[in-house]
């Protein structure tokens, strides 16, 4: 390893782009009602939508100015938290590995440095533009404190959620924690990483020898899993459902509840499919008790325009890594969505 350069502190950083005193009481709202969500206090639907990975500033802005006039429309039933991922874990090759890999899209060299501020800004700017407090998906457990006063809700990830330094840091976050189930579907494992980060530790971060409290609202996010083949497999029929439901209970942990990813291994990656499984599991949860007390959320990949396109991103408003509902399809289906709820 060549080290290149010595990068800001999250102080730094922080100090550079400040947050005003209107942003602080925008993300406070946000984190409240996702946690009444969470808590049973609020029966609406959490709803977390947005591109798969925020690739640049207008096309991300334009999709956030059309939410706001979308949430308003349907805020007695639903609650929307925007995904506005900066980071993106790639299985294999040197495929676009998000904003703060390479803040330009025209460039071919990644630059954390330029990164770090602009995946800062980009957080900043939603917050105080558009007053949605967005959810991030902590890759990279050091670069969360970057983004710690902006974000109103963190995901981990399924090649994540087994990690050591990740459940340990989800203790200690004074944010909602969605935690996806493993690659390979193992809902136990699941619940044994939501308990461990709904209970204090102490342990290192960022050379610091820190204390946690526990994290209450550490939950679940299914995605379906991935068999020994390669296979794509969804985690979210009735009977599984019940099951997980069961299971949740009977582990005794606080405020019991999932969040179904409606892409990735439970659409197979067929993100049209997405449509169908939201209007499925919102059914669903009204028609069974036991479900319905658990499942609480969707997470639905939504962009400007239908698809994806290669890395270069010369379509503006098209996902340049999975495939994304488009525009006039997302407002739809959240317009079904809240009368189904």
């Amino acid at each position: 390893m060549d080290f290149k350069r010595r990068l800001p502190i999250p102080k730094e950083v922080k100090e550079m782009y400040p947050l005003s005193k209107k942003g602080e009481q925008r993300r406070e709202f946000c984190i409240k009602s996702i946690n009444d969500i969470l808590e049973g206090k609020d029966s609406r639907l959490l709803l977390m939508m947005g591109p798969c990975s925020a690739d640049r500033v207008d096309a991300v802005m334009e999709y956030l100015q059309r939410l706001t006039v979308l949430a308003d429309k349907v805020k007695d039933k639903v609650f929307i938290v925007p995904r506005l991922y900066t980071s993106k874990p790639r299985s294999k090759g040197n495929a676009y590995k998000g904003m703060l890999h390479r803040p330009d899209l025209d460039s071919d060299y990644d630059d954390i440095f330029k990164g770090l501020l602009a995946i800062r800004n980009i957080h900043q700017k939603a917050l105080e533009e558009t007053g949605f407090g967005c959810v991030d998906e902590m890759l990279y457990p050091d670069t969360y404190r970057f983004l710690s006063d902006l974000l109103c809700y963190v995901s981990i990830g399924a090649r994540s959620s087994d990690n050591q330094q990740h459940k340990l840091i989800a203790s200690g976050l004074d944010i909602p924690v969605g935690i996806k189930n493993a690659m390979n579907g193992d809902i136990k494992s699941l619940l044994q990483t939501i308990h461990t980060a709904q209970n204090p530790h102490t342990f290192i971060y960022r050379n610091w020898e820190v204390e946690s409290q526990g994290n209450p609202f550490a939950h679940g996010i299914l995605r379906g899993y991935v068999d020994q083949e390669g296979l794509s497999h969804p985690n979210i029929s009735p009977e599984e459902l019940e099951r997980y439901s069961s299971m949740y209970e009977e582990a005794n942990l606080k405020n019991p509840a999932f969040i179904i990813d409606c892409n990735h291994s439970n659409s197979g990656k067929q993100y049209l499919k997405q449509m169908d499984i939201a209007r499925d599991i919102a059914r669903l949860r009204k028609e069974n008790a036991s479900v319905g007390r658990v499942v609480k959320g969707l997470m639905i990949e939504s962009y400007l325009e239908d698809g994806n396109q290669c890395d270069n991103g010369g379509v503006f408003g098209k996902s340049i890594t999975d495939p994304c509902l488009g525009w006039e399809k997302s407002e739809n289906l959240v317009l079904e969505l809240a009368e189904i709820w």
